[in-house]
C-alpha cells in the first residue's frame, strides 16, 4: 500500500514537472504561441460587438533563456508613425536564440485609427484609446481593444513601454513620462526604465489614476497592476524621419540592455544630463477655430508668454493663448484646425525652478 502511494506521488510530481516544463517551453499571447528560441507573428482578434471588430498585429519573441517579459506597445494613436516603424525595424533584429526572456511587440494597437489616418480618436467610436483603459469586453471598439491588450499583453508582462510620438497635428521635442504611483519598488523600476530609454527630458507625473479598474492610460494600466511602465515620445507630425525612428529604436535597445535581456548589448546609453520636469499642464483650446503657434517645441517660456493665437474661420482673433507658468514647451499644435477642449500645447516646469 505504501509503495502504491509513493508511486502515485512520484507520478503526480512527474506530471506537474512536465506541465511546468511545457509552460516554460512556450509563451502565448492570445492565439500566438512561440516556443523557446522562436519568433512568431500573428493577430490578436478583437471580435465585433456594438460596432465592428478589428485585429491587433503582434509579434512574440520567446528567448532561448529564461528572463523577464517586456511589452512594447506602438500605435496607440494611429497617426504616430515613428514608433510603429521602429518596432518593424526591431522585429528582425531581435534574435530569439540570443534573448533571455520574452518580448511582446504590439505593432499597431489601434488599427482602425492607423488605416484611417486619424489623430487622437478612433474613426469607429470617436474615442481616444489612451483614455479608456483597462477597457470593457462589451464596450465599443476602443474599449474592446484596451480590454484585449490589458488581458493578453499587459497582464502577461513584467515591464511595459507605451511608445508614442507627436500625433499628426503635434510638433514635439522628445521626452519620457515617469509616472509615480506611491509604490516605491514599482516607481523605482519605472524610473530606471525611463533613464535606460535615454531621452534627456523626463516628465515626473504624480497625478495618474490609482484604481486598476479605471487606469485610463496604457502604461498606467501596468503600474496599477504592480508592473513598472513608462510612456515615451519620439517623433512629431506623423513624420517618418530616420532620426525619429532610430531614437525610438535606440531607446528600446537601451531598455533591453538595462533588463539584461541581450548578453551582446552593452550598458544603456543614459543621457549625460537629464532635465527633470516636475509639473506640467496641457493648455486646451477654449473655442473651436484655427490655431497659429508662436513657439516651437523645446522653447523655454516665461509665465504668460504667448504660445499662439486662436482665430475664427474668418481670420478674426478669438483669443491669445499664453503659458500658465514658466517652463519648457514639450509639444505644440502645429496645424491650424482645433476643436474646443483639444490640446494646443504642453508646458512643463523644470524641477527646482521658481
Amino acid at each position: 500500500m505504501v509503495r502504491t502511494y509513493l508511486l502515485r506521488a512520484l507520478f503526480l510530481l512527474l506530471v506537474f514537472a512536465a506541465a511546468a516544463m511545457t509552460q516554460e517551453a512556450t509563451f502565448s499571447v492570445g492565439g500566438i504561441t512561440a516556443r523557446r528560441g522562436e519568433r512568431v507573428s500573428g493577430f490578436l482578434e478583437v471580435p465585433a460587438g456594438v460596432d465592428a471588430g478589428t485585429r491587433i498585429p503582434v509579434t512574440v519573441v520567446h528567448g532561448a533563456r529564461p528572463g523577464p517579459v517586456l511589452a512594447l506597445i506602438a500605435g496607440t494613436h494611429g497617426y504616430e508613425y515613428a514608433p510603429i516603424i521602429a518596432l518593424q525595424w526591431l522585429r528582425p533584429q531581435l534574435r530569439a536564440d540570443e534573448l533571455a526572456g520574452t518580448v511582446i511587440l504590439v505593432h499597431i494597437a489601434n488599427l482602425p485609427s492607423f488605416l484611417a489616418r486619424t489623430i487622437y480618436y478612433s474613426p469607429v467610436d470617436g474615442k481616444n484609446l489612451n483614455r479608456v483603459y483597462p477597457g470593457r469586453a462589451d464596450g465599443t471598439v476602443s474599449e474592446r481593444i484596451a480590454h484585449t491588450i490589458t488581458r493578453e499583453v499587459i497582464e502577461r508582462a513584467d515591464y511595459v513601454v507605451d511608445l508614442h510620438c507627436g500625433d499628426g497635428n503635434e510638433a514635439l521635442r522628445p521626452y519620457t513620462y515617469w509616472m509615480q504611483s506611491g509604490n516605491g519598488e514599482v516607481d523605482e523600476g519605472s524610473k530606471q526604465l525611463a533613464l535606460a530609454f535615454g531621452l534627456d527630458h523626463i516628465v515626473i507625473d504624480t497625478e495618474r489614476p490609482s484604481d486598476p479598474q479605471a487606469s485610463v492610460y496604457t502604461a498606467n494600466t501596468a503600474i496599477t497592476r504592480g508592473k513598472p511602465g513608462i510612456t515615451t515620445e519620439t517623433g512629431q507630425l506623423g513624420q517618418t524621419n530616420f532620426e525619429e525612428i532610430t531614437l525610438a529604436l535606440r531607446g528600446v535597445w537601451g531598455i533591453l540592455a538595462h533588463l539584461k535581456m541581450m548578453a551582446t548589448l552593452a550598458e544603456p546609453l543614459v543621457a549625460e544630463r537629464v532635465v527633470w520636469l516636475e509639473h506640467y499642464e496641457v493648455v486646451r483650446s477654449p473655442q473651436t477655430g484655427l490655431f497659429r503657434a508662436a513657439v516651437k517645441p523645446g522653447h523655454t517660456v516665461a509665465a504668460g508668454a504667448l504660445l499662439g493665437v486662436l482665430s475664427d474661420f474668418f481670420g478674426e482673433t478669438l483669443e491669445e493663448i499664453r503659458a500658465p507658468f514658466a517652463g519648457v514647451v514639450t509639444y505644440v499644435v502645429a496645424t491650424p484646425p482645433v476643436r474646443q477642449g483639444e490640446p494646443l500645447a504642453m508646458v512643463a516646469r523644470v524641477q527646482g525652478q521658481d
